[in-house]
C-alpha cells in the first residue's frame, strides 16, 4: 500500500523544486515513487505537434502512448477525483501530490515568504510539516521545520512519519 503525502504551497513556494528533488533521494533509497499534480487552472497542454496531441485535439476521450519503458494517458473526465487516482498507484512506496492543499491528506507546507507562510495558515489541512528557505522566524505552525534544500533531512522524516503512523 502506498503513502500519500502532498506538498502545499502557493505559486513559486518551491513545491516543485522540492518535490523532484525528493524524488531523486527516494530512488536513491530504493523506493517506487509518483508524482501527482494539481493543475487547478487546467493549464497542461500536451505536447505541441505530438501526434498524442493531434489526437487529444481531434476529441478523442482517451489517448494511450505506450513506450518500451513507460504508459502515457490522457483520460477527458467530466469530474476528476484525487482518491481514484491514488487507489490505481497503490502498488508503489509513496504518491507525492503536488497542490491539493484543501484536501485533507498528510502534507508538507511550502513556503519561500512571509506572504505565502500567512496564505498557508488555516488554508491547509492535516499538516505535519514545513518547509522553508526563510530563517529566524516564529514557528506559528508548531510544526516540524525543514530548511527547503534539506532533502535528506525531509526524506528522513517522511520515512519515520509513514513508520510510526502504521498507515
Amino acid at each position: 500500500m502506498a503513502h500519500y503525502l502532498g506538498f502545499a504551497g502557493f505559486s513559486n513556494s518551491g513545491k516543485t523544486t522540492l518535490v523532484a528533488k525528493l524524488v531523486i533521494e527516494m530512488k536513491l533509497r530504493g523506493h517506487r515513487i509518483a508524482v501527482m499534480k494539481h493543475d487547478a487552472h487546467g493549464h497542461y497542454k500536451e505536447a505541441q505537434g505530438a501526434d498524442s496531441t493531434v489526437f487529444v485535439e481531434t476529441g478523442a476521450d482517451v489517448v494511450v502512448t505506450l513506450s518500451p519503458n513507460a504508459i502515457h494517458v490522457y483520460e477527458k473526465k467530466e469530474t476528476t477525483c484525487l482518491e481514484e487516482q491514488l487507489v490505481a498507484y497503490d502498488h508503489l512506496d509513496y504518491i507525492f501530490i503536488e497542490g491539493f492543499k484543501k484536501e485533507k491528506h498528510p502534507k508538507i507546507g511550502v513556503y519561500r515568504t512571509i506572504e505565502q507562510k500567512g496564505l498557508l495558515e488555516g488554508r491547509a489541512p492535516g499538516l505535519i510539516a514545513v518547509a522553508t528557505d526563510l530563517t529566524d522566524l516564529e514557528d506559528t505552525f508548531a510544526l516540524p521545520q525543514f530548511n527547503l534544500n534539506d532533502i535528506g533531512g525531509i526524506a528522513d522524516f517522511i520515512e519515520q512519519y509513514f513508520m510510526n503512523c502504521q498507515f
